[in-house]
Order: structure tokens, then sequence, then C-alpha cells
């Protein structure tokens, strides 16, 4: 099995402005492929901009709505897969979604952030209630995931025990929480024996200031790629033959005894 050239988008495109951030995306694509990278993540709610307000719900749209569509041509028109955050609409309700789009344009998979984090994701999204949504992409079993969801354990031991290799994260991690993306990260990687992708937007936006530091973090804890704290685009190889053998090796998974977690729920 070949590895997957992963890259990550690190940027927070212009807020508001959809057709912007669909050509920084296409732009981020386009370079990507030239990199020889098999998918694209770009982070949480990245068509939009996050710190939009009042905007949220005026700019959310389907899964299958023009933008997706928009979006379904780039990965076609350069050969890799996408994964983009998005205020994603059904009926009236609002979720702050990501969705996987393969590079032949299909949509592969959509989730809804499970877990809200402050009063603004509170007051204008719904949460979600499948924790676990994940598709096949290049022989790989890709999770989804959003920014806080990752903070939980047991969100991403629910992954682990369902055969995620690649968990994808799109998040807006903002100053003074940075210690995540700089070390819990990795850890839920090598506790659960799985790439993890955290990809983070970047500078002031409204009342925030994201830190970028996006990362790829490998099964042994460590960082494949990682961002700064501007606009980049990184990337990594997720190699399945190493992730074999690190969960060959790893007890975490083995050692687990379920009858003492009981109270855990």
């Amino acid at each position: 099995m070949t590895s997957l050239h992963t890259a990550l988008l690190q940027s927070s495109g212009r807020p508001g402005d959809v057709a912007h951030n669909l050509q920084v995306l296409q732009d981020a694509a386009r370079a990507a492929a030239a990199q020889g990278a098999g998918l694209l993540a770009a982070p949480e709610m990245f068509l939009t901009g996050y710190a939009i307000g009042a905007d949220v719900p005026k700019l959310a749209e389907p899964a299958d709505g023009p933008s997706a569509a928009a979006v379904a041509r780039i990965a076609a028109d350069h050969g890799l897969a996408i994964a983009y955050g998005f205020p994603e609409r059904d009926g009236d309700t609002v979720y702050n979604a990501v969705q996987l789009i393969d590079a032949g344009g299909e949509r592969l998979a959509t989730y809804r952030k499970t877990h809200l984090f402050g009063c603004f994701e509170r007051e204008w999204f719904t949460p979600g209630d499948r924790p676990v949504v994940q598709a096949e992409l290049g022989g790989l079993r890709v999770g989804l995931m959003i920014c806080y969801d990752v903070e939980f354990p047991e969100n991403v031991r629910a992954h682990a025990l369902a055969g995620t290799d690649l968990l994808l994260v799109p998040t807006a991690q903002m100053h003074p929480f940075q210690f995540v993306a700089e070390s819990l990260v990795p850890v839920r990687a090598f506790e659960n024996q799985m790439y993890i992708a955290y990809v983070n937007r970047t500078g002031p936006e409204g009342e925030f200031e994201f830190v970028g530091l996006s990362t790829l973090a490998g099964p042994d804890g460590v960082a494949r790629a990682r961002a700064g704290r501007g606009e980049e685009l990184v990337s990594a190889a997720v190699d399945p033959e190493f992730l074999a053998a690190s969960r060959e090796t790893n007890p975490y998974l083995r050692d687990r005894r379920p009858e003492l977690y009981a109270s855990l729920v």
C-alpha cells in the first residue's frame, strides 16, 4: 500500500468572501498537486470565515450546494482529494461541518462538529450527533473531526476502535490554547495509533487570534509536518506500512480493559 501525501493549508482566507476563499483553495490545490499530494486539508469554516457572526446563517449552504460543487471541480481539476470546513445548512438548522471530496469530485463524507466551543458557536450552530464519520481514501480509513472535538479523548478513542488510520481535524485554534497543537495532538496520535492532520486558521479575526501551528502527527507522536504562525502550505506522507508496524509494537489498544470503564458513560 502506498503512502498518501497529505497537504495542510494553513490560512484564514478572507472572512465573509466565499469566492475569494475558493480561489485560495484553488491555488493551494494547484501547489499541493505539484508537490505530489493526494489530499489537501483546509481549516474549520474555511469557505466563509470563522468569526462572521450573523453571516453564519446567511452563508450556510447544503452539503451538496454550489460551494460543494465548486470544491468538487477544484479536486477533479487537480486530481487530489480535498477536506474543507464550512457552515452546513439542513433546512432551518446550521451545523459547523467538514466535508471530504475525492480526487474525482465525489463527496465521500460530511461530519458535523459534535462539541461546540464557547458562546459564539453555541449561538449559531447545532451540535452534530455522529461521533465517528469515516471514508475510504487511497487504501486508508480516513476519519473526520473538527477542532474542539479532538480535545475529548473519548472522541479520538472511538475513531481508533473504529479503525481510523488518518484523522483529519480542520480547526480554528486560538490563543492561548496553542499547547493543543504543540502537545495534545501528537499525544492523541500516539495513544490511539493513528495519523492526525490538524489544520488551523491563522492571524486575527474578530475577537480571536488564531495561532497557526498546523501539524501532521504520526502514530509515534512525532510531527511529520509543522507550520509556523502565518499563511503556509505544509505537507508530509501518511505511511500505512509505518502505521501497521507501529500498531504491532504499541500495546495501548490491545491492553485496554473495557469492563473497567463503564463509569465513563
